[in-house]
């Protein structure tokens, strides 16, 4: 099991891993502490947060509303008049909006329309808009358009995760691509201490010339010289992986000498990376992909503008009608035989900023169309592309596999000729030269493979 060792610095925090037999960071447990702890997925989430909070706005404008009016004037100890308006307003999903209503008006200069009785005047009635905002309206159109936003902004969301765990991946093949280098170089570094040391003996027994001792010597040192570079390599990658390595409470890990990635990523990627999907249809992957559910959204977003810029060019006819009673706790004092109505038309000649609004509305409306039409054909080359690199680099990986295991065996024969005394240590090295480069072949050919199968998924966006 693994331990986690927190070292707590006066500046900054560090964190390594420490593992007693286990040392082995796989690619399962790298990218599920990236998905947990790193702040730029923290960040991501924000999106989605986001849109709640603004479809928690939208939905504002329909919450109920009391109003309260008083005016009072007094001058040269005269009181003008005192006049209160109290209205209680719930807005509903059509153009009606109810209304309660209580009117306290006295003075000596107060306008007559204003009298009210002794106790106040009480109202109750609806205000209805019969034409423009009655079947959409701005609160209908926000609050439509909110709800979208949230969703859009899911789909916008895994685009972000998605791209981010794309580059984390792609910084852990990169390190098992070099950890592989330094492995390899390692191992034939020790081969060539052994043949070095194997040709001294020889040499001071008579059984070898002295200039295979330098030939020997000069080897050792070029595979010196390679596990150095390779070295550089792999502390560079190292420390790039470490960048997406985070616990909880946002403290940054750092990856020690102890920790390795999985040489056997080969055998486990798949299965981490849902290649599942690489037998899914072309047209399936392209219908779910967040990318086009985001245009898809725009597109009803937009068309929820258009409707109500639509409606926008019908003339504005508000109704209003109000039971009036001096005694609201009587109900059936509200009848029609108290009443106060109104009606208000209006309606502009011309419409040029409606027809405008309206025409601009279409013309978003087709600029997402094209840009929904032009998105499905670029997913479609995108994904069969993938699928052919996917496919061919398999190909490739295989055959260097192939061509590794016949070098290591031309090259176990070729040395058994030299000890023997038949062969000739130029082409020992010669054929070790050329092992070393398909073994390096290969280790850059399954690190293509890795990056190819991953781009796929990157581009379907189907990791959560």
């Amino acid at each position: 099991m693994k331990k986690i060792l927190i070292v707590v610095c006066s500046l900054w925090f560090s964190v390594t891993f420490s593992q007693e037999t286990d040392t082995i960071l796989s690619l399962e447990e790298y990218l599920g502490y990236v998905k947990k702890y790193h702040p730029i997925i923290k960040q991501a989430r924000l999106i989605t947060t986001e849109g709640e909070a603004k479809l928690l706005k939208s939905r504002g404008a329909f919450d109920p509303k009391l109003e309260v009016d008083f005016a009072n004037k007094k001058f040269k100890n005269t009181d003008y008049y005192d006049k209160l308006n109290a209205t209680f307003k719930i807005p509903t999903w059509y153009g009606i909006e109810l209304k309660a209503n209580y009117e306290n008006n006295e003075g000596i200069y107060l306008n007559p329309e204003y009298t009210t009785p002794e106790d106040g005047l009480y109202s109750a009635g609806v205000s209805v808009s019969l034409a423009k905002g009655l079947l959409t309206n701005k609160r209908m159109a926000t609050l439509k358009q909110a709800k979208l936003y949230t969703e859009q902004a899911e789909a916008k969301q895994k685009l972000v995760i998605s791209d981010f765990l794309y580059n984390a991946s792609e910084s852990y093949f990169n390190w098992l691509k070099n950890y592989k280098a330094v492995v390899a170089y390692k191992s034939y570094l020790i081969n060539a201490d052994t043949r070095l040391q194997n040709v001294k003996k020889s040499f001071r027994s008579g059984d070898k010339p002295a200039i295979d001792t330098l030939e020997a010597g000069i080897n050792y040192k070029n595979r010196l010289l390679d596990l150095e570079k390779a070295k550089i390599g792999y502390l560079k990658s190292t420390l790039e992986v470490s960048n997406f390595l985070w616990l909880q409470n946002n403290v940054p890990l750092e990856i020690t000498d102890n920790i390795t990635p999985d040489i056997n990523t080969i055998a486990t990627i798949d299965v981490v990376l849902n290649s599942s999907l690489l037998n899914t249809t072309t047209d399936n992957l392209i219908e779910h992909h967040p990318k086009l559910k985001a245009l898809e959204i725009k597109k009803d977003i937009l068309t929820i503008d258009k409707r109500y810029k639509t409606n926008n060019l019908l003339p504005k006819v508000d109704l209003q009608y109000n039971f009036l009673s001096a005694d609201y706790e009587n109900l059936n004092s509200f009848n029609t035989t108290n009443y106060k109505t109104g009606l208000a038309i209006s309606f502009p000649l011309f419409l040029r900023k409606e027809r405008a609004d309206l025409k601009l509305a279409k013309v978003k409306l087709q600029d997402v169309d094209f840009d929904i039409m032009a998105t499905k054909v670029s997913l479609k080359n995108k994904i069969n592309s993938s699928l052919q690199e996917i496919e061919s680099y398999q190909a490739q990986h295989s055959i260097l596999k192939s061509l590794v295991t016949d070098y290591t065996r031309l090259v176990t024969a070729e040395e058994r000729m030299f000890n023997l005394g038949e062969g000739s240590l130029f082409l020992v090295n010669y054929r070790e030269v050329k092992l070393i480069e398909s073994q390096l072949k290969e280790i850059d050919t399954e690190y293509k493979l890795f990056h190819s199968k991953y781009k796929f998924l990157n581009i379907i966006s189907s990791l959560e």
